[in-house]
C-alpha cells in the first residue's frame, strides 16, 4: 500500500514538473532575444524594404545620366640630369655642338579622368573646368559603354564649371533641381567615377549650404555634403531624393587626397546659369553693381552703428558704375539685395553676378544710422572692372599720434608711387613705414597703403591729417579708409 502511494505521489510530482517546465519554456520563448528580434523585424521589414527600394530606384534612374570624361593634353617635359655634362666647356672643346641633347624637350601626353552630367537629350554635358582645362582631346564614355569625342562649348574658371557636347540624341538627361530649396540634413546622392570606377553611387546628407571663402573658385556658394567624393568624382552629379540634379561635385577637404567626410558641390542654380550663358553667348555674362565690399566685423559694426554682423560694407564705389548712378556711397552697409537678406560679401557677390542684365533691383542700405532703399539697374560686368577707379582720393606729409603711433605717412610723389606700385591717378598720403610693434601693424596697415579717410573724414592734405589726429583722444578707436592696390578697405585701430 505504501509502495502504491509512493508511485502515485511520484507520478503526480512528475506531471506537475512537466506542466511547470512547459510554462517556463513558453515564457522564455516569448522573451528570448531571438524571438524579440523576429517580432521587431516583422514590423519593420516592410518599411525598410520600401525605403531601400526607393533609394535604389532613384540611384538607378540617375546613374545613366552620369558619364566618364577622359581629357588628354600634350605637355613638354625634359629629363634633367643633375649636371649637364654635354654643356660643359671641356666636352664642347673636343666634340663641338653636334652632341645629342638628352635633356631636349620631349612631347608627352597627360591624361586626366573625371565625370560629367548629361543635362539635355541632344548631348550637352556639364562638368568641372579643371577636368577639361587645357585639354587637346576630350572623350566621353556613357553608361552603355559607347564612347564619343566631345567638343568644348565653353568654360568658366571663376566657378569651375565647363560645358561640352557630344553628337548624340535621345540621351538620358538628368532634370535640374532647385538648389535654393536644399535643407541641411537632406539626403543626397553623389554619382561619378572615383578612381575610374564607373557609375559609383554614394549617399549622405547636406552638411551646409552657402559655403564661401573656401579658396577653390572666385564665385563660391558651395553645397557641403558627407556623401563620399573622391578623385574622379569631379564634375559628377549631386542629386536629391527626387532624382533631380542639385549640384556638380567639385572638391573635397582632405589631408590624404581621399574621402574624409567633407565634399563640396557647385549648386545647380549657379551651374545652370553659367551653362546657359556659355551656350548662348560663348562667355559668362554676369551682373555688375560696381562696388568694392568687405565683411562687417564687430569693430566696423560698432563704428557704423550696425546692429549685427550681417551685410556687406561698401568700401569703394566705381566711377560710372550702376552703384554710383543710383547713389550708393562709400560707408554704406548693404543689408538686402532684391528683397533677400545679405549674409556676407560672398552672398552679395553671387546674387549680383546672377542678376539678369538690365533688371532693376531694390537695395536696402544702412547709412548714417538710417535705413534707405535705393533702386539700382544691373549692368554687365566689364572685362576689366577691377581696374576701374574709385571716388575719393587724398593728400600729403607725415605725422604720428595716439592710435596712429608707429605710422609714418608722406605725400605721394612719383618716386614713392613707383616704389610702392601705386596706380596712375592715385594721390594723397602714402604709408611709408609701420612700426611692427604698433597696433596699426597688428590690424594690417602696411607700407604702400594710401590714407583716404580718418574717422569717416576725407583726408586731402597734410593739414587735414594733422587736424583730425590732433582731436583724437588717447584711447579713442580710429576708423581708417585706405586704398591698397586699387581697392579701398576699412580698418579699425584700437589703441593700447
Amino acid at each position: 500500500m505504501n509502495r502504491k502511494r509512493f508511485y502515485l505521489s511520484a507520478a503526480f510530482i512528475l506531471i506537475i514538473g512537466v506542466f511547470v517546465g512547459l510554462a517556463l519554456s513558453s515564457r522564455l520563448e516569448m522573451t528570448s532575444p531571438l524571438t524579440a528580434k523576429s517580432q521587431v523585424s516583422s514590423r519593420s521589414v516592410e518599411t525598410l524594404s520600401q525605403l531601400s527600394d526607393a533609394l535604389s530606384e532613384v540611384a538607378g534612374v540617375a546613374t545613366p545620366s552620369v558619364v566618364n570624361i577622359a581629357s588628354t593634353r600634350v605637355i613638354k617635359q625634359s629629363e634633367q640630369a643633375p649636371y649637364d655634362f654635354f654643356d660643359d666647356p671641356f666636352f664642347r672643346r673636343f666634340f663641338g655642338d653636334q652632341l645629342p641633347r638628352p635633356n631636349a624637350p620631349k612631347e608627352q601626353k597627360e591624361q586626366s579622368l573625371g565625370s560629367g552630367v548629361i543635362v539635355s537629350e541632344d548631348g550637352y554635358i556639364v562638368t568641372n573646368n579643371h577636368v577639361i582645362e587645357k585639354s587637346q582631346e576630350i572623350k566621353v564614355l556613357l553608361s552603355n559603354k559607347r564612347d564619343y569625342k566631345a567638343k568644348l562649348i565653353g568654360a568658366d574658371p571663376k566657378t569651375d564649371i565647363a560645358v561640352i557636347k557630344i553628337e548624340a540624341t535621345g540621351l538620358a538627361a538628368l532634370p535640374w533641381g532647385d538648389s535654393t530649396k536644399l535643407r541641411v540634413g537632406e539626403i543626397v546622392f553623389a554619382i561619378g567615377n572615383p578612381f575610374g570606377l564607373n557609375q559609383t553611387v554614394t549617399m549622405g546628407v547636406i552638411g551646409a549650404v552657402g559655403r564661401a571663402n573656401v579658396g577653390i573658385a572666385d564665385y563660391e556658394d558651395f553645397i557641403q555634403t558627407d556623401a563620399a567624393i573622391n578623385p574622379g568624382n569631379s564634375g559628377g552629379a549631386l542629386i536629391n531624393a527626387r532624382g533631380e540634379l542639385v549640384g556638380i561635385n567639385t572638391a573635397i577637404v582632405s589631408r590624404t587626397g581621399g574621402y574624409q567626410g567633407i565634399g563640396f558641390a557647385v549648386p545647380s542654380s549657379m551651374a545652370r546659369q553659367v551653362m546657359e550663358s556659355l551656350i548662348k553667348y560663348k562667355k559668362v555674362v554676369r551682373g555688375w553693381l560696381g562696388v568694392s565690399i568687405q565683411e562687417v566685423t564687430s569693430d566696423l559694426a560698432e563704428e557704423f552703428g550696425v546692429k549685427d554682423l550681417k551685410g556687406a560694407l561698401v568700401s569703394g564705389v566705381m566711377k560710372g558704375s550702376p552703384a554710383e548712378k543710383a547713389g550708393l556711397k562709400q560707408g554704406d552697409v548693404i543689408l538686402k539685395f532684391n528683397g533677400k537678406d545679405v549674409e556676407d560679401t560672398g552672398h552679395l557677390r553671387n546674387m549680383v553676378s546672377q542678376s539678369p542684365i538690365g533688371t532693376k533691383v531694390k537695395v536696402k542700405v544702412f547709412r548714417a544710422k538710417k535705413e534707405l532703399e535705393i533702386e539700382v539697374t544691373i549692368a554687365e560686368l566689364p572685362k576689366k572692372a577691377g581696374e576701374a577707379a574709385t571716388e575719393d582720393e587724398s593728400g600729403e606729409n607725415q605725422e604720428e599720434s595716439n592710435a596712429l603711433s608707429g605710422v609714418t605717412v608722406r605725400e605721394l610723389t612719383p618716386e614713392l608711387a613707383k616704389r610702392f606700385g601705386a596706380k596712375e591717378g592715385d594721390s594723397g598720403l602714402v604709408v611709408v613705414r609701420v612700426d611692427p610693434n604698433s597696433k596699426a601693424f597688428e590690424v594690417g596697415i602696411r607700407p604702400g597703403d594710401i590714407v583716404l579717410q580718418i574717422n569717416q573724414k576725407d583726408i586731402a592734405t597734410i593739414e587735414d591729417f594733422k587736424k583730425v589726429i590732433a582731436k583724437l583722444k588717447a584711447k579713442e578707436r580710429v576708423l581708417l579708409l585706405v586704398r591698397r592696390k586699387g581697392e579701398d578697405l576699412f580698418l579699425t585701430i584700437r589703441p593700447e
